[in-house]
């Protein structure tokens, strides 16, 4: 989803808008929203640089760097609350959204790091929403899964809506910013792909998966 476009759907309530995918994205069960790229983007556009004319996101940069990160608390404590209450029941493995194999990914990333899971997470599409509801389920202590949380959310929302305002200003990066969209999704699902690819690795040393073609059957 182009950030841009998205943002003009919203027209004046432009900044409620980009609020309320930062809360939804943080928790609350639809984890396919532009999360970084928007941040990168509200960046620029406080910056005075991205889609010039852009009236309709007048963003002012102290308006980003507070709601931004207070939206994203609420999002990942509403996903705390969420798994806590009702648990995984919700996903299923052929859903259209609530897939079960993105839980089990939230769930062993969240395993392999401990509480600091939810700070690493928020970089990290899909795995930044189901993470909380992953701490919930899991029955993580309050008090630990939201100090982590506020401190993920100041990090990230403060820190890429920063780099967005501050790049923002250089010229060519105004030129590529397409191409600077496609390299921020790439950055962002990179953590993933290695996790998968780490997994798939070790089940092959284990012998769960083939190492090469398939033997051939006899008929």
């Amino acid at each position: 989803m182009d950030p841009l476009t998205l943002l003009s759907y919203f027209g004046t309530w432009a900044l409620i808008g980009l609020l309320v995918v930062v809360f939804v994205e943080s928790g609350v069960l639809f984890p396919v929203l532009p999360g970084d790229s928007l941040l990168f983007v509200a960046g620029m556009l406080a910056a005075g640089t991205a889609a010039q004319g852009a009236d309709y996101a007048n963003f002012q940069l102290w308006q980003l760097l507070v709601f931004i990160p207070i939206a994203a608390v609420l999002g990942g404590q509403v996903g705390y609350w969420i798994g806590r209450s009702v648990g995984t029941s919700m996903f299923k493995p052929n859903a259209r959204v609530l897939k079960q194999r993105y839980l089990d990914e939230a769930h062993l990333f969240f395993e392999e790091r401990g509480p600091f899971a939810i700070v690493i997470a928020r970089f990290v599409p899909i795995v930044r929403t189901l993470a909380p509801i992953t701490a919930g389920a899991a029955r993580m202590g309050y008090a630990t899964f939201t100090a982590f949380n506020v401190l993920g959310a100041v990090v990230w929302g403060v820190g890429i809506t920063l780099l967005g305002y501050w790049l923002g200003k250089f010229e060519i990066v105004q030129k590529l910013l397409e191409p600077i969209f496609i390299l921020i999704v790439l950055a962002s699902v990179a953590p993933m792909l290695w996790e998968w690819y780490k997994r798939r690795k070790a089940a092959r040393a284990a012998g769960d998966l083939p190492s090469g073609p398939l033997p051939e059957q006899n008929s």
